[in-house]
């Protein structure tokens, strides 16, 4: 019954025998965004991103099984050993640690393992290090932002290219900042790291974004082609057929895609502590 209800509903948008004022409402629209772009950037500006190891470089400790999950005892272990540290430390999947520092000797890894074991009353064994040179951090961040820009430019080309109009690439471009801004806010709001499973998640983001873009302008693009050559409907009612018409299929492209990213967020944050799946999902 639903669905039969929800078929009859895109058929009505696409006919035009239903429609919602949505380019008449316009300037709604973009306060709306407006607000969210401006929340956006100012998280980004108090709160700020937080890197992962693999874009700022340090050493990361995994500790397995521990008996609690407090952070205190991680956070004395290495100040004990390197006092001017701070030390991030957070819970991975319920029964494990994360402590991540800064730039270690050889030296002071070893040490710190070892206190952050006997803090945990665990093995050294169930204690596992990894390191990230400043260099190679560096080097992924230079390639996160280039492999931005040219998906950018080549969206761009493509635009242009296929709509024959420079203006619409340059509107297709707006729209995909526009989603980075939010999300890259969300990100410094929640305060969870920003890795390079992240950025992939980001390049998803701006795929799907112009997805939908595409497919918007190319039913603006058809119904507009002899608005000037007809009087009864204006350029503006003919684009807004255009988007009530692609507005069921980009609600059914986003729930589609929503229900599975969901799973993958609820799983990866809560119940394994994958933060690698957590990064793409929440993105």
């Amino acid at each position: 019954m639903a669905a039969s209800r929800m078929s009859q509903w895109g058929n009505d948008l696409y006919t035009g025998r239903r429609s919602y004022p949505i380019v008449g409402l316009r300037r709604r629209w973009y306060a709306v965004s407006a607000v969210l772009l401006i929340l956006s950037a100012l998280l980004l500006l108090v709160r700020g991103i937080n890197p992962s190891i693999d874009f700022r470089g340090g050493a990361e400790f995994t500790l397995s099984n521990v008996a609690t999950t407090s952070q205190q005892p991680a956070i004395d272990a290495v100040k004990a050993i390197v006092p001017d540290e701070e030390p991030r430390v957070t819970v991975v999947g319920g029964t494990s640690l994360r402590v991540q520092t800064g730039t270690l000797e050889d030296a002071r890894l070893a040490e710190v393992k070892t206190a952050l074991a006997a803090a945990y009353g665990i093995p050294e064994s169930q204690v596992s290090s990894s390191f990230v040179g400043p260099n190679w951090g560096a080097d992924v961040s230079s390639k996160a932002i280039r492999g931005l820009v040219v998906f950018l430019v080549l969206v761009s080309l493509v635009m242009t290219v296929y709509f024959r109009a420079w203006r619409m690439a340059a509107a297709a471009v707006v729209a995909l900042l526009h989603d980075l801004v939010i999300t890259v806010g969300l990100y410094a709001g929640i305060g969870w790291e920003v890795s390079p499973a992240t950025v992939i998640g980001f390049l998803t983001i701006l795929g799907y974004s112009i997805y939908d873009t595409v497919v918007v302008f190319d039913k603006v693009r058809e119904n507009t082609e002899k608005a000037v050559d007809q009087k009864r409907y204006t350029y503006a009612e003919l684009a807004n057929l255009a988007v009530n018409q692609t507005l069921v299929r980009s609600i059914n492209t986003s729930v589609v895609a929503l229900l599975p990213v969901a799973g993958i967020l609820f799983i990866g944050a809560f119940l394994l502590g994958a933060g690698t799946l957590r990064d793409i999902a929440l993105a």
